[in-house]
C-alpha cells in the first residue's frame, strides 16, 4: 500500500521541471531569447503555410510536404515552449500530471512524424532530380497524401506505445524532472523499478525513427549526387543542387541534434549538455526551417513578394 501511495503522488502533485535551475543567472535571459525565437517560429512557419496555399505556382508535392513540415514545427514548439517560458519565469516550475502527459504524447508524436516526413521529402527530391520526366506521374496528389498520412500515423503509433509504457512505470513519489520537458528518457530515470525493457524499447524506436530514415535519406542523396554530376551544364547543376540544399540543411540540423540526444550513451554527456541540445532542436531548429527555405529558394521568395504586394495593394485601395 505504501508503494501505491508513493507511486500515485505524481498524479496528485504533478511534476517539477527543474530545467535550468542550476543556472539562475541565465533564466531571465533565456526567457527573452526563447520568447523572441518562438514568435519568429510562429510567424515564419505560418508564412510558409499561407504562401504555399495561396500561390498557385507552389501547389506542387515539394511545397505540399513543406507545409506539413511547417505545421509540425508550429505544433511541436507550441507543445513545449509556452510551458518552458512559464517555468523560466516562475520559481515554482511545476507542471500538472495531465500537462506532463499531454506534453509527452504530443511532442513525441510530432517529433517522430517529422523524422518520417523528412525522409518522405528526400524521396520527393530523388524523383524530381533522378526521374524528372516521370515526376508528375510518380508524385501524384494521391501518393503525396498517402505518404503524408503514413508519416502522421507512424508518429501517433510510436507515441501511443512509448508514452504509454513509460507512464505505466512506478515513480514512487519522484516528481522532480531534471529537464525542461516531459520526455521519455528523463521520465524513465524517475522510475524506481528495473527499466531495462523500457530502455530497450526506446533504443529500438530510436533506430526505427532515426537511423532508418537517415539511411534512406543518405541513399536518396547518393543517387541525387550521381544524377547531378551527369548534368553537363553548370547552370543545370546549380539549379539541381539548389532545389535540394534547403532540405539537406534542415535534415542535418534536425537529425544531428536528435541523434546526439537519443543515441549517445547517457553517461557520456552531462545533464546540462543534454538540456541545451534539446533546447536547440525544440526552439532553434523550428525557427530556422522557414528561414532556410525562404532565403535559399527563389520560388518561395518570389511567391512571398507576390502575396505581400497583393495584401498591401488591397489595403491601400
Amino acid at each position: 500500500m505504501g508503494m501505491v501511495r508513493r507511486t500515485n503522488e505524481s498524479h496528485l502533485n504533478g511534476f517539477i521541471l527543474l530545467g535550468f535551475s542550476d543556472h539562475p543567472q541565465l533564466q531571465k535571459g533565456l526567457f527573452v531569447v526563447i520568447l523572441v525565437l518562438y514568435l519568429l517560429t510562429i510567424s515564419g512557419n505560418i508564412t510558409i503555410i499561407l504562401v504555399s496555399r495561396w500561390e498557385a505556382k507552389l501547389h506542387t508535392p515539394m511545397y505540399f510536404f513543406l507545409s506539413h513540415l511547417s505545421f509540425l514545427d508550429l505544433c511541436f514548439t507550441s507543445s513545449v515552449i509556452p510551458q518552458l517560458l512559464v517555468n523560466l519565469w516562475d520559481p515554482m516550475k511545476t507542471i500538472t500530471y495531465g500537462g506532463c502527459v499531454t506534453q509527452l504524447y504530443v511532442s513525441l508524436a510530432l517529433g517522430s512524424t517529422e523524422c518520417v516526413l523528412l525522409a518522405v521529402m528526400s524521396y520527393d527530391r530523388y524523383v524530381a532530380i533522378c526521374r524528372p520526366l516521370h515526376y508528375t506521374v510518380l508524385m501524384h496528389p494521391r501518393l503525396c497524401h498517402i505518404l503524408a498520412s503514413v508519416a502522421w500515423l507512424s508518429g501517433m503509433a510510436t507515441t501511443l506505445v512509448q508514452s504509454t509504457l513509460t507512464l505505466q512505470l512506478p515513480f514512487c513519489g519522484h516528481h522532480q524532472v531534471d529537464h525542461f520537458i516531459c520526455e521519455v528518457p528523463v521520465l524513465i530515470k524517475l522510475a524506481c523499478v528495473d527499466t531495462t525493457f523500457n530502455e530497450t524499447e526506446l533504443f529500438v524506436a530510436s533506430i526505427l525513427f532515426l537511423i532508418v530514415p537517415v539511411s534512406f535519406i543518405l541513399v536518396s542523396y547518393g543517387h541525387i549526387v550521381q544524377a547531378v554530376l551527369r548534368i553537363q551544364s553548370v547552370t543545370g547543376r546549380q539549379k539541381a543542387f539548389g532545389t535540394c540544399s534547403s532540405h539537406l540543411m534542415v535534415v542535418v540540423l534536425f537529425y544531428g541534434t536528435i541523434i546526439f540526444m537519443y543515441l549517445q550513451p547517457a553517461k557520456s554527456r552531462s545533464k546540462d549538455q543534454g538540456k541545451f541540445v534539446s533546447l536547440f532542436y525544440t526552439v532553434v531548429t523550428p525557427m530556422l526551417n522557414p528561414l532556410i527555405y525562404t532565403l535559399r529558394n527563389k520560388e518561395v521568395k518570389g511567391a512571398l513578394k507576390k502575396v505581400l504586394w497583393k495584401i498591401l495593394g488591397t489595403n491601400f485601395e
